[in-house]
């Protein structure tokens, strides 16, 4: 499994790194959500997303950098509600006014043959 996610950048030029920061903590909710997608099977959320590192670019458009996020694991019945701080790798790529970021690339195990 590997997830994308697509945030639309203020207009179509490329932005600097100080400019992508903004653009980061501005959508930290939908950060959560794209974050959050590598986790449903665990029944956690990602909350309190933050950039963790530099934004280091490979190109005039490409790059990564770390964000780190509160991973939440509740459910009531269970009476389970921890917390942990975790942080995570994501490159980006930059294409005219759209920010696409992927995360890591996690594989995913198929049924056992009986």
């Amino acid at each position: 499994m590997q997830e994308t996610w697509t945030i639309t950048l203020p207009s179509s030029k490329k932005p600097t790194s100080n400019e992508l920061k903004l653009v980061l903590s501005d959508n930290k909710k939908d950060l959560g959500i794209f974050l959050s997608y590598y986790f449903k099977k665990e029944g956690a959320l990602a909350e309190k997303v933050d950039l963790s590192s530099e934004i280091n670019f490979k190109n005039e458009s490409e790059g990564d950098f770390d964000l780190e996020f509160d991973l939440i694991h509740y459910n009531a019945c269970l009476a389970i509600h921890d917390q942990k701080r975790d942080s995570m790798k994501i490159t980006f790529e930059i294409e005219n006014d759209k920010l696409n970021l992927k995360g890591p690339y996690w594989p995913e195990r198929e049924m056992d043959e009986i």
